[in-house]
């Protein structure tokens, strides 16, 4: 998770957000993996549109489009031979060690302040530690196609909550059918007209109440740490930092160490956190800085699409009619909630 520049209203998205000048109202994820996505950045200082990378930012969107999709096919397969708090703990890790390694490059310093640590800590807890290992728990039972989709109700838990949380947040028609939308869609992809028979209701719910994480944290740290000094990397190393001491504390009391490290699970870890999170954040936030956090954000309508073709292609996974049209049903019902009424005409 990291922050966007926009200041309107709470958008839940499942991709790490953008970074900008101050902490937004609106936010879009991980896996995010990714992210949503999903790490928290707060950005100092104005962005500067920047022109001319070494690749164009289409590109870069699919690349970035790519990785955060696939984020749920190696949850499920580093799931093979680790547990689950394993799992997250090697992506915070990775993820970690990659923007140390950025921080290191640009000789930027790690946050100061008790005040702030104390709030990235609970903001590692809501957005990386408790999500991570939920999606992790989630695909021991379900598919990573699945686990994509509930990722992407993470906009319709936020709208929810902003109308309760957010004060300055004002519901339109428009959202409101966005939101039942959006729910209709998840009970389509459930098949709820069959009893939701076929469904792994304990995995599903962890699922959801991973994309849950989310909104909450982001809405935590909106009122906590709006303007705190420092560069999105710099913040969001910290958060990944805590994170894995939290993961690492848990995975000590509640798993054993494992035996051996098969090739492909380890590796599915180290790029979930290196790639999913290093790599695409970097990635991320030089597409807001080129082309602004409306047009970067909408990277997470792709996500459940391409987690979706990875786990039936990659993995095999078995894909139903109602998985897709329920998906496009979520997809449109996230969009209407992100609507905001157009500015008034002075009288």
């Amino acid at each position: 998770m990291s922050y966007e520049v926009d200041t309107s209203t709470v958008r839940g998205m499942s991709a790490p957000t953008t970074p900008g000048p101050a902490l937004p109202a609106s936010l879009p994820s991980t896996p995010a993996t990714a992210t949503a996505i999903t790490v928290t950045a707060v950005a100092a200082a104005p962005i500067r549109a920047r022109r001319g990378g070494l690749l164009d930012w289409r590109v870069r969107f699919a690349i970035l489009s790519v990785v955060w999709g696939f984020s749920f096919l190696l949850i499920k397969v580093g799931t093979e031979a680790y547990a689950p708090f394993q799992v997250a703990l090697g992506r915070v890790l990775f993820g970690a060690l990659a923007l140390l390694t950025v921080l290191l490059v640009r000789r930027e310093p790690l946050p100061r302040g008790l005040r702030t640590w104390g709030h990235l800590s609970v903001a590692a807890l809501l957005l990386n530690t408790a999500p991570f290992s939920l999606f992790a728990y989630a695909e021991l039972s379900i598919p990573s196609s699945l686990a994509g989709i509930c990722n992407a109700t993470s906009p319709l838990w936020g709208m929810a909550l902003s109308l309760v949380a957010l004060s300055e947040d004002r519901p339109t028609r428009r959202r409101f059918a966005g939101l039942g939308l959006g729910f209709v869609g998840v009970l389509t992809v459930l098949g709820a007209w069959q009893g939701f028979s076929g469904v792994d209701a304990k995995g599903t719910a962890f699922a959801l109440l991973a994309s849950l994480c989310y909104p909450i944290g982001w809405i935590y740290v909106r009122r906590t740490l709006a303007g705190t000094p420092g560069s999105p990397v710099a913040l969001t190393g910290g958060q990944l930092m805590i994170s894995t001491l939290q993961l690492a504390l848990v995975s000590a009391l509640f798993t054993s160490a494992p035996s051996s490290f098969p090739l492909w699970p380890t590796l599915a870890v180290i790029a979930l956190g290196a790639l999913g999170t290093g790599m695409a954040l970097q990635m991320q936030y030089g597409l807001v800085t080129e082309v602004g956090p409306t047009t970067a954000q909408m990277v997470t309508y792709f996500i459940p699409v391409i987690a979706t073709t990875a786990g039936v292609l990659v993995l095999g996974e078995q894909l139903h009619w109602n998985t897709p049209v329920g998906a496009a049903i979520v997809l449109a019902g996230a969009a209407l909630t992100q609507t905001r009424p157009g500015a008034r005409k002075p009288a």
